[in-house]
C-alpha cells in the first residue's frame, strides 16, 4: 500500500498539480497587491477623493457598497489578462516546435562511412 502512494505521488500529473497550486497560490497574492497597491491608487483615488471615501470598501450607493465588488472585478481582469498573456507564448513555443523540420535522412555517403565505423568498432 506504501508502494502505491508513493508511486501515486510520485506520478507526474499529480506533482504537476501540486506545482501549479503553490504557484497559482503565489500569483493570486501578486495580483492581489497589484489592484491594491498600483491599480487602486492611481486609477480609483482619484474617483475614491470625488466622493470622499477613504477606502474602497465603502465606496457605495444608497447604502450599495460596490466598492470591493470593483476592486475582485478588477483583480479577475488582470488574473485573466495575465493568463491569456501565459497561454498565448505557449502556443506561440508549441507552434515553433511543431514547425521545426524533422532531421534529415543520412545522406549515402554518411551511411557509408557509419557502416566503415560499426565495423571497425567490431575488430
Amino acid at each position: 500500500m506504501l508502494k502505491e502512494f508513493k508511486a501515486f505521488i510520485l506520478r507526474g500529473n499529480v506533482v504537476d498539480l501540486a506545482v501549479a497550486v503553490v504557484i497559482g497560490a503565489a500569483f493570486g497574492a501578486i495580483v492581489n497587491s497589484m489592484v491594491a497597491d498600483v491599480i487602486t491608487p492611481l486609477i480609483l483615488n482619484p474617483v475614491m477623493e470625488k466622493l470622499n471615501v477613504s477606502k474602497l470598501e465603502e465606496v457605495g450607493w444608497n447604502g450599495v457598497l460596490y466598492g470591493k465588488f470593483i476592486a475582485t472585478v478588477i483583480n479577475f481582469i488582470v488574473v485573466a489578462f495575465a493568463i491569456f498573456l501565459m497561454v498565448k507564448a505557449m502556443n506561440r513555443l508549441v507552434k515553433k516546435q511543431a514547425a521545426a523540420p524533422a532531421p534529415k535522412e543520412p545522406t549515402a555517403e554518411e551511411k557509408l562511412l557509419t557502416e566503415i565505423r560499426d565495423l571497425l568498432k567490431q575488430k
